[in-house]
């Protein structure tokens, strides 16, 4: 059990590094857009979704888990964008 949980462990450092890298890209884009409608793309959201549900299926993972971590993960996105917009906003006025 040990192993199974240093395994476990050293997987879930490299996702809060993948996902601290995500966001660093996503910091950018808000900077990208003009306001905060920008942040909410609707197509945009399905395309990843049915991205990071294509290649759970490839590695066995079913893909309602996938897509419900993506779904929290991008509303956290979105929020933080909506944010940082509306600053922005507030900021120039």
């Amino acid at each position: 059990m040990e192993d199974v949980r240093a395994e476990i462990d050293r997987i879930d450092v490299a996702l809060v590094d993948l996902i601290g890298e995500r966001f660093a890209y996503v910091d950018r884009a808000w900077q990208l857009k003009q306001s905060p409608a920008e942040a909410r793309v609707p197509w945009r959201i399905q395309q990843v979704i049915d991205k990071v549900r294509a290649r759970a299926s490839e590695r066995d993972l079913p893909p309602e888990l996938a897509e419900a971590l993506w779904r929290q993960m991008i509303g956290w996105f979105v929020q933080y964008e909506e944010e940082k917009l509306r600053q922005q906003m507030e900021d120039k006025e």
